[in-house]
């Protein structure tokens, strides 16, 4: 399956992923610039994304947890999610996510 995700510079990438990983996992290995601090505990929000608006529904709505995590950051948007929550499955194929700025490494 492919993710396409857009870094905080405005390139776009198109990621290879597997079944079952995280998304952040997946953005992570390739290199891109997300601190992703936590490795998936849902215990920090370094590795916010923004969900292209097609794909919201797809993906779904955040867990209460997750939208705790999500108002400790503050460039949360409507589409905001943590990639960390999103598993990569056959029906998320070309999933589109842009990195937040607080996501990005210091």
């Amino acid at each position: 399956m492919k993710i396409i995700v857009t870094d905080q510079s405005g390139e776009i990438h198109e990621l290879e992923g597997l079944e079952g990983w995280r998304v952040m996992e997946v953005i992570r290995d390739w290199g891109l610039d997300i601190k992703a601090e936590c490795g998936g505990a849902l215990s920090c929000a370094t590795c916010h994304c923004y969900v292209d608006g097609d794909w919201l529904d797809v993906v779904g709505a955040p867990s209460d947890e997750e939208e705790d995590m999500l108002d400790s950051v503050g460039d949360v948007r409507p589409n905001s999610r943590l990639s960390c929550q999103i598993l990569c499955s056959e029906a998320l194929d070309g999933l589109e996510v842009t990195l937040a700025p607080s996501a990005a490494k210091d």
